[in-house]
């Protein structure tokens, strides 16, 4: 584990179909129906499984962020634009509701956003920044063509929701579905 550590970490957008697998293979090791209770209280999960078309498509619009060493993915945010999410029926409902949604006076609908599909740091590169690496990396990238970054994220999952208030998110919703309760969060930037 200290090896892992100790490799330089790079940050950047995701570059090709490998990039892309690597992170299909993580999303996989970190999925809430493959871990322990145990393991999701203490660590966090993810929810949605992608599939690699989805995630090129979502790429090829607007890059996701990677963190990696020479030899090994430390993490990855996923990326994606409000048209995207209306074309996919996992992630429309987010934006759907955003159509509605009126935060600080100002409809989304008025506001230049784009969403945060999937957050996930790989567990040998957990507590050394990553998380906050991919957060900041998103912001340099974006923060010229957006005014705020949108994601959703089960109540359940208090490790997530505790790093993203950390990094600048607020709650701005809540969305109740027949499986789980959800915080919608916005990172304003404007």
């Amino acid at each position: 584990m200290a090896e892992l550590n100790a490799q330089k970490i790079a940050y950047g957008p995701a570059q090709g179909d490998a990039a892309l697998e690597q992170i299909l293979a993580l999303q996989a090791e970190n999925l809430r129906g493959t871990l322990t209770p145990e393991h999701q209280a203490a660590q966090g999960f993810l929810t949605f499984r992608y599939d690699l078309p989805l995630l090129r498509r979502m790429n090829d619009a607007l890059p996701h962020v990677v963190a990696a060493t020479d030899a090994h993915l430390a993490g990855y945010a996923l990326s994606t634009t409000p048209k995207i999410c209306r074309e996919n029926p996992l992630l429309r409902p987010l934006v759907e509701r955003l159509d509605g949604l009126v935060f600080g006076e100002k409809p989304f609908t008025e506001r230049r956003f784009y969403v945060m599909g999937q957050i996930c740091v790989a567990e040998g590169f957990r507590g050394q920044g990553v998380f906050d690496g991919l957060y900041q990396t998103h912001r340099a990238l974006y923060d010229t063509q957006f005014d705020c970054l949108v994601t959703e994220i089960s109540f359940q999952n208090t490790r997530s929701l505790a790093a993203h208030r950390r990094v600048g998110f607020e709650v701005i919703d809540e969305v109740q579905d027949a499986d789980d309760r959800w915080a919608v969060l916005m990172w304003d930037w404007a």
